[in-house]
Formats: structure tokens, C-alpha cells, sequence
């Protein structure tokens, strides 16, 4: 039987030779994934009402990323109750202010394709970018996995989108993503499996296909997938983690797909999304050159190291407006580390950037939210009124090439303009 990405994910993970669209279906989870916000100050009450414990600790991811650092009595409390829960259930795969879960889960090797991923978080599809079938869900139903190590799933149909040839200068993919948005709207997932394919596609690094999959969110889909290959595997080795046969992870050619939409990538430009969706999208040099007041590069889709690579490139010998407040917080430790050595980081404060904690931050509206009025240019995956501070600030999205250009010209600008200026002598 020809079955999908999807179906083969989970007809393992239920343990079928095969599956279809709308069986349902037992899965055995491989992981679970949780953190401070949603984590075990929501489910420890749940499971001590059901007297029990967490069914394989080793099966459990625990990441503090939302209310990092502390900085009052009740995100002390909440940090307190997270380390207490870690010692209590005896999970070893404890995070704590290391970075934003999505980035420090596949860069400390707890995906691998094949395995069955849920996360308490709805930006969970990022796991999708392994060849792993990883969705959100909300507490009681993790209470559930973590009491049982079971959930039901409905077998989703598969929405096929292929990119053809290859991204232009500063084509990345957030600018995929934001297009995509406007394109088939917040909902044009619908609840299904999306499945990227293509040359293009093929061509990307995993962080910016975790960025793909990530914001399979913001499309409506339940997980965003791309078939492994020797991109995956490479990540994967210098992650520290065999990643075995990953041709078995392949969509058969003949099995159905509910929609497919083909796109050329080179036709692509750099995308910018206005207040206050990420369907309020449109080519950069469409929109308004708005003036900004502050530029954020942060978040699980807007600030890993290839991302800071990006606004590197741009900000290289160049300072930022003076009416522009630049704010980077690298989605985690590791991470920046990696682009201090680089001298990435070098580059980014030369230029006038104010270095912020290894968290989720101001996207979760947390630390240094967004003032009243205030209009920011955003790395991130959602610019929803009110999220990341008052709800008369204006949110714009754009690429982290996007947010840079942008904080030196003080409006929105095309980052072409700037890289093909080259790095001022």
C-alpha cells in the first residue's frame, strides 16, 4: 500500500504495516517535550490528582525558555516548581536557560526521523524538519502522554507544497514562510500533514528548514514534514546521534495527496508581513518603507546561528538608525557561542545591538515587552496585536536579512539594496 510521510511515521508509531487518512489511532510516544510555561505547573497538579508519575523519564524533554531569567516572585516560583518537578520525576534531559526548546532539542540530538514527537508547544512541527512526526498539544492532553506514554492521533491527508530551482539573494525562509501565509491563509493547513519538497527545499540547511517546519503552525498544519536525506544526517553526526537508514522516511510516489502546490523559488522575494498576522503578507518592495522604532531578532524562527549569520551580513561596518533600538536574543547558548567565535556577535554589538537572554523573551511577551505605539520589525513567527506587549504596538515580520536592513535605513527596506552595496570601507 503506497502511504505518505505521514501514514509511514505513523504506522510505526502505532505499530500498523499500514494506515490511511482518518483512521485512528493508538501511537507509543518516543519523546515528550515540555517547558517551564507549560509545563510542570500545569501537569504536576494533574498527575498528583491521578497518583501517578511520569511513565519513562528518559522519554521526557524538560526546557526553561519562557520565563528566563526570573526576575520576580512568581517567575522565581514557577523556575522552582520546574527544577522541583525534573528532580521529583527523575528526568535526566533537563534544560534550563540553555535556549529556546525548539533549537536546543534537535541541537542536543533528541530528534531523529522515524521517531513519534509531541511538544507542549504549538510551534512543535519544527520537529518535522528530521523526518520526525511532531505536533503541539495542550496540557491535559500531555498529562495524558506523560501518565500513559500513549496518545490518539487521526491519520491526517498530506498537503504536498514543492519549490522548484533555487532561492534568490536574500530569499530565506521565513520570506518562504510569510509568502506561503498570504498565500493560502492561516488555515490552508487545515489541521493536515504539510509536507515541503522540492530542489529548493533540498538545498536549505536544517536550521532554516526547522524554520519551515516551525511555522507549519502559522499555516494551520499539524506537522510540517521534510523527507531526510544527507542534510539531516550531517546535522545529526555533529549533533552526536546515529541516524540510521533515512531512506526509509520517503513519501511513495503514488500515494495521495489530498492537495499539491508547486511554486518556483526564484520567482521569490523578500517577504514582510504587516500588523497583525502573518497572512498580511506581501513582497518587501510592496509595502510601505513604515519607520520603525525598534528591530528584534529573537525567537525559534528568527534568531539561530544561521540566522544571526544573515543579519551579520548586513550589519557588517554599518550602525544602526538613531531612532532604532536593535534588540538580538540568540535562540540559544550554544548557538552564540558558536557565532562569537565567529565574530558574528562582534559584528552585531559594533553595530549597536542590545544582547538579550537566551530565550523565548519578547515573543512570548515576556522581558522588555513592546511599549505603547511602539512599531517593531520582528524575526519571529507571529505578530498577533497584543503579543508581544501593548496592544497599540505594531507588529511587522520579516527575515532577519529583512530585520537588519531595516534597523540601519530606520524603515522598512529590501535587504538587497543594502547587500549589494557591500560592507561600507
Amino acid at each position: 500500500m503506497a502511504m505518505t510521510l505521514a501514514e509511514k511515521l505513523l504506522a510505526r508509531a502505532s505499530g500498523r504495516a499500514a494506515v490511511s487518512p482518518g483512521d485512528i489511532l493508538t501511537c507509543a510516544v518516543d519523546l515528550a517535550m515540555i517547558h517551564d510555561s507549560g509545563g510542570p505547573r500545569r501537569v504536576a497538579p494533574i498527575l498528583k490528582r491521578w497518583g501517578v508519575g511520569v511513565w519513562d523519564p528518559n522519554r521526557v524533554a524538560l526546557i526553561s525558555d519562557h520565563y528566563v531569567p526570573a526576575v520576580d516572585d512568581e517567575t522565581r516560583r514557577i523556575a522552582e516548581v520546574t527544577r522541583a518537578f525534573a528532580i521529583e520525576q527523575k528526568i535526566s534531559n533537563f534544560y534550563e536557560a540553555e535556549g529556546i526548546c525548539h533549537v536546543v532539542l534537535p541541537e542536543r540530538g533528541h530528534l531523529r526521523p522515524g521517531m513519534f514527537v509531541v511538544g507542549g508547544d504549538s510551534h512543535s512541527p519544527t520537529g518535522g524538519a528530521f523526518g520526525t512526526y511532531m505536533f503541539g498539544i495542550g496540557a491535559t492532553e500531555m498529562a495524558g502522554v506523560l501518565a500513559t506514554g500513549e496518545i490518539w492521533v487521526r491519520v491526517p491527508e498530506t498537503i504536498e507544497i514543492t519549490f522548484d530551482n533555487a532561492f534568490g539573494a536574500a530569499v530565506v525562509a521565513k520570506d518562504l514562510m510569510l509568502f506561503l501565509c498570504g498565500r493560502m491563509g492561516m488555515d490552508g493547513g487545515r489541521s493536515q500533514a504539510v509536507q515541503f519538497s522540492g530542489a529548493a527545499i533540498r538545498k536549505l540547511g536544517m536550521q532554516e528548514r526547522m524554520t519551515l517546519a516551525n511555522m507549519t503552525a502559522e499555516l494551520g498544519g499539524q506537522v510540517g514534514l521534510i523527507e531526510p536525506d544527507d542534510v539531516t544526517v550531517s546535522y545529526l553526526r555533529a549533533a552526536g546521534v546515529t541516524s540510521g537508514d533515512v531512506s526509509t522516511w520517503r513519501s511513495d510516489e503514488d500515494a495521495e495527496r489530498a492537495e499539491h502546490h508547486r511554486f518556483d523559488a526564484a520567482a521569490l522575494s523578500p517577504y514582510v508581513a504587516a500588523p497583525h498576522s502573518p497572512a498580511n503578507s506581501a513582497p518587501v518592495g510592496e509595502m510601505d518603507p513604515v519607520s520603525i522604532d525598534v528591530a528584534y531578532i529573537g525567537a525559534c524562527t528568527g534568531a539561530k546561528l544561521v540566522d544571526l549569520r544573515m543579519a551579520a551580513e548586513v550589519l557588517r561596518g554599518r550602525r544602526v538608525a538613531a531612532n532604532v533600538r536593535l534588540l538580538v536574543a540568540p535562540a540559544s547558548r550554544r548557538d552564540q557561542d558558536m557565532a562569537a567565535r565567529e565574530g558574528i556577535m562582534a559584528v552585531l554589538e559594533e553595530a549597536g545591538a542590545s544582547l538579550l537572554p537566551n530565550a523565548c523573551g519578547i515573543c512570548a511577551g515576556y522581558g522588555g515587552t513592546l511599549d505603547e505605539g511602539v512599531t517593531c520589525l520582528s524575526s519571529t513567527a507571529r505578530n498577533f496585536k497584543g503579543r508581544m506587549g501593548a496592544a497599540s504596538s505594531r507588529v511587522y515580520l520579516g527575515s532577519p536579512y529583512t530585520v537588519a536592513a531595516s534597523a540601519v535605513t530606520g524603515r522598512i527596506t529590501d535587504p538587497r539594496i543594502l547587500l549589494a552595496e557591500g560592507a561600507p570601507r
